[in-house]
């Protein structure tokens, strides 16, 4: 064999060789990776169950924490060193095998050589340890280090009794990006609810400047409740005006998450004055007016947030607006619901007949104002008297039966208290509920429901303006920044047609009949879109004969001036004319009697 063929075997070798190691590195390198991942919370939850022994038995006097300690080294040596680690240890072990056996070398290079080897992995495995350990990458200001160091089981157990808190104590802090979250042990004279009622003792013992807000609630298990510090704000940082591209309600000030509210949901918003209840709900108006299917009528008796969306909703400001569009509302739902296809649970949006959100703003001036307006009829008699109609049955009809017809109800308040801001008939129908700032407890648990203080839904304790906890079965009492959409935006936003029954010409439901509104060619022109011109104007068309106008009155149960206005406006379009004897009929009847 030839020179060459030799050098050529052993590359052919090598190459084989080389493919098999890399190979088997690869195999075992995914052997201990799979097991690193399966073994390493068992290491973790060693850690915890060791860190809740120290808690209890910070001496060390009992079996609870050996058992632990050992629990935590058995755990550890189950964990594979990676296979890069694993190599270096092995290769420094032959290497000072190799230095042991070579009587060459002198006993001083290989002391040292030993010395900077373990050195070295020492080091690394210090490294590695430090980097599990600390995960979140956060370095505590000033203030959290403070308090940190306070809360430390030593340092509690050495002041909590002075302090009046004896038979707490604490586990380990941990520093999150919501804040300083720490389990609190309590002996059988305490609860969680004993312990927020002490909050101001925690303050004192802590330090803790008086404005840094706290909560405490129930721990994951009995006998442990759970103190947070908001020392911190994952929305921190944070472009919260809202634009079109940031839709959202707000962040989540624990997780940093984008929070949303979905269309379809009976919400109720509420918050004392100044705590941003208007700017809250501007972004969740703008989502319920946007589209073809989708349309909003806001009720706002006080005109100032009504007034801003006028351009893009239908709003009712005065105590029969009101009373008016809750009838033609309710009127819509039942029509709704009437011809909803067998087997259908929910009506269908169309641009004709959109999903509508009904919003009312500041609910106790409703509630007071359009629960008794005075209407004057006609009685058969010719006699005019006054009757009183209110907006709330229709409203509350709204509230139990509009989900299934896509009419959905928004309630907000300043003053949430059942029969005081929020009626009883529509409380029990409310699914998400947004509370920014109130001024008791008992306005967040009427809010957020009566465990709302057990499990830290405490709306009390939010700072004014914009943060508000929003409570919908899914999220936790986690506070939410909410955004901010000024006046000149909502101002500037494109014009879109309110919803009128009279605006909706013609619909088709699968399976349902088609209904069309009694309009001939010249009323399709008409400009006036009013519930009253439209009640009139059917009332004239459905009549066999001209009929008198005061008649009207008592036959549509509007008022005699309503009636009027209505007239001129049918009048002067053309849409309506007089006979000679001064009744009114349609004005293609009035041709047809006149050929």
């Amino acid at each position: 064999m030839s020179h060459g063929q030799v050098w050529r075997a052993h590359r052919q070798y090598a190459a084989t060789a080389a493919r098999w190691t890399a190979d088997v590195w690869r195999k075992e390198a995914d052997r201990r990776r799979a097991l690193r991942a399966e073994r390493k919370p068992l290491v973790r939850d060693a850690r915890r169950a060791l860190a809740t022994a120290r808690a209890i038995d910070p001496e060390g006097v009992t079996s609870l924490r050996h058992r632990a300690e050992r629990e935590l080294r058995t755990a550890k040596r189950r964990v594979p060193d990676p296979m890069w680690l694993f190599a270096t240890k092995t290769a420094a072990a032959l290497g000072i095998a190799g230095y042991v056996w070579l009587p060459q070398v002198s006993t001083r290079a290989w002391v040292w050589s030993a010395i900077a080897v373990v050195a070295a992995v020492t080091g690394l495995s210090v490294w590695i340890a430090v980097r599990e350990r600390d995960t979140t990458g956060l370095k505590p200001t000033a203030e959290e280090r403070a308090l940190l160091k306070r809360l430390t089981p030593q340092h509690w157990k050495e002041h909590a009794e002075q302090r009046g808190l004896a038979g707490t104590l604490t586990g380990r802090p941990k520093l999150t990006e919501a804040g300083i979250v720490c389990a609190v042990r309590l002996d059988g004279t305490w609860t969680p609810a004993k312990l927020r009622a002490a909050e101001d003792h925690i303050r004192a013992l802590l330090g803790a400047r008086t404005s840094l807000r706290m909560q405490i609630k129930a721990g994951k298990q009995g006998g442990w409740a759970e103190l947070i510090l908001r020392t911190r704000s994952a929305a921190d940082g944070d472009d919260l005006t809202w634009t079109p591209e940031r839709r959202s309600l707000g962040v989540d000030t624990v997780t940093g998450e984008q929070v949303t509210v979905p269309l379809g949901e009976r919400l109720l918003i509420a918050g004392r004055s100044g705590a941003g209840k208007s700017v809250a709900s501007r972004p969740l108006l703008y989502d319920a007016s946007e589209g073809e299917s989708n349309a909003l009528v806001i009720i706002d008796l006080k005109r100032v947030e009504g007034r801003l969306w006028d351009h893009r909703a239908r709003v009712a400001s005065t105590p029969h607006e009101v009373v008016d569009v809750a009838a033609e509302l309710e009127t819509e739902m039942l029509e709704r619901l009437a011809i909803l296809p067998k087997g259908q649970d929910t009506w269908t949006p169309t641009p004709d007949r959109p999903r509508i959100t009904v919003v009312v703003d500041e609910g106790a001036e409703v509630m007071t104002a359009a629960d008794k307006v005075p209407y004057e009829i006609e009685t058969p008699d010719g006699k005019t008297r006054t009757v009183n109609r209110s907006a709330l049955p229709a409203l509350e009809s709204i509230a139990r039966m509009g989900r299934a017809a896509c009419i959905d109800l928004w309630w907000m308040t300043q003053k949430p208290t059942i029969g005081d801001g929020i009626p009883k008939q529509i409380a029990p129908q409310i699914g998400v509920s947004i509370c920014l700032a109130v001024r008791t407890p008992a306005e967040a648990r009427v809010v957020l429901g009566e465990d709302a203080q057990a499990k830290g839904w405490n709306a009390d304790e939010l700072p004014v303006p914009g943060v508000a906890l929003v409570r919908d079965g899914k999220r936790k009492p986690d506070p939410v920044k909410v955004r901010y959409m000024d006046k000149t935006v909502v101002i500037a936003l494109p014009d879109r047609t309110p919803w009128s029954r009279t605006a909706a010409p013609t619909v088709e439901a699968a399976g349902a009949p088609t209904l069309t509104l009694v309009k001939d060619t010249a009323t399709d022109a008409a400009p006036a879109t009013d519930s009253a011109v439209a009640r009139v104007l059917k009332a004239i068309e459905t009549a066999d004969d001209p009929v008198r106008q005061k008649d009207l009155a008592t036959i549509t149960g509007l008022s005699k001036g309503s009636v009027s206005k209505a007239i001129k406006t049918l009048t002067t379009g053309g849409m309506v004319a007089r006979t000679p004897d001064g009744r009114l009929t349609t004005a293609r009847g009035n041709d047809t009697a006149a050929a």
